[in-house]
């Protein structure tokens, strides 16, 4: 059995490659070739356990997620985990991943997916709301997916970003990119071609503004229950319709489930990703559009990206 750690994970991947399995998922998700139950959730004292089972006709995944949402005050990321891979014939151990960062890897390539397909081919800025784990990756990936000259970066909270800002910069490792903090929110919407969300909040976290979001594709990944909101209300007058990965996706996001119950938008306007993909459209026929894709992610993401950095440790 081999045992990817961090560190073997960060040498294994390549963006544009993972982001090449995650579209591998959605052709899965599409051909009904896979097996993956409701993930059962033990939640205690603001504490979740999360199991994300999924078979495919290659491989068995289970990704075993922690949320802690404490861990922030003792400068810990709140979500931890690992992936165990199984023979899919025999169910005998393959591998044992580290779900940290198996989770940020694949969630951020989840929104770089969204970026190659929704966003148009000549942005050159990116906004990240949430200077944590998940909005430093999403930050690497719209770097891969688009050619971009400045990410910027708000966060709510006094937290001194400058490590993290710095650390971004080094990472995406190009000297044609800066990465700039912003002050509000509204400055970063207004600067920003890309938006991509990544908090916790219970509350909309973009400006209620359609003249700052008119044009923007948008990709949020923070909201995964039915309490939370990233996107305010007139996201619905600007957008046709909202990308969804699965459609459990209107129950358990927030960012849909309440919209929903409001009347404000109905389910024919929630299109799954895999069928947008599968009918070849691209962002030239979306050029002038406000894009809006919405995450929560799913085992079958898991159990791919995993699949592939295994493969990749094998050929070392």
């Amino acid at each position: 059995m081999i045992v990817l750690g961090k560190k073997e994970i960060e040498e294994l991947v390549d963006l544009n490659e993972m982001m090449d399995q995650i579209e591998e998922a959605y052709r899965i998700f599409g051909a009904g070739a896979y097996f993956m139950p409701p993930r059962p959730t033990v939640e205690h004292e603001n504490k979740t356990l999360m199991y994300m089972p999924c078979y495919t006709k290659e491989i068995i995944g289970t990704k075993i997620l922690t949320i802690f949402p404490e861990n922030a005050k003792l400068g810990l990321p709140p979500i931890d985990g690992i992936v165990l891979l199984n023979d899919a014939v025999t169910g005998a151990p393959r591998a044992v991943l580290d779900g940290q960062s198996v989770t940020a890897y694949r969630t951020g390539a989840v929104g770089g997916v969204a970026v190659r397909h929704l966003s148009r081919k000549d942005c050159h800025t990116a906004g990240i709301i949430g200077a944590g784990t998940q909005g430093f990756y999403l930050a690497l990936y719209a770097c891969a997916a688009r050619k971009i000259h400045t990410v910027y970066v708000y966060n709510h909270g006094s937290r001194d970003l400058t490590e993290y800002l710095s650390r971004l910069e080094k990472t995406i490792d190009n000297p044609h990119t800066k990465v700039v903090q912003c002050k509000t929110v509204e400055e970063l919407a207004g600067n920003s071609e890309i938006i991509c969300t990544a908090t916790p909040s219970a509350e909309p976290v973009l400006p209620n503004d359609k003249e700052l979001l008119r044009g923007k594709c948008i990709v949020a990944v923070g909201s995964y229950t039915p309490q939370m909101r990233e996107i305010p209300d007139v996201i619905w007058d600007l957008v046709k319709n909202v990308y969804i990965e699965l459609p459990y996706a209107c129950e358990e996001s927030g960012d849909l489930s309440q919209p929903l119950e409001e009347g404000r938008i109905t389910r024919e306007r929630t299109i799954l990703m895999n069928e947008f993909l599968a009918s070849r459209a691209s962002c030239e026929e979306l050029p002038e559009e406000t894009t809006y894709f919405k995450s929560v992610g799913m085992g079958l993401f898991d159990v791919c990206a995993a699949q592939k950095l295994l493969e990749k440790a094998k050929e070392r």
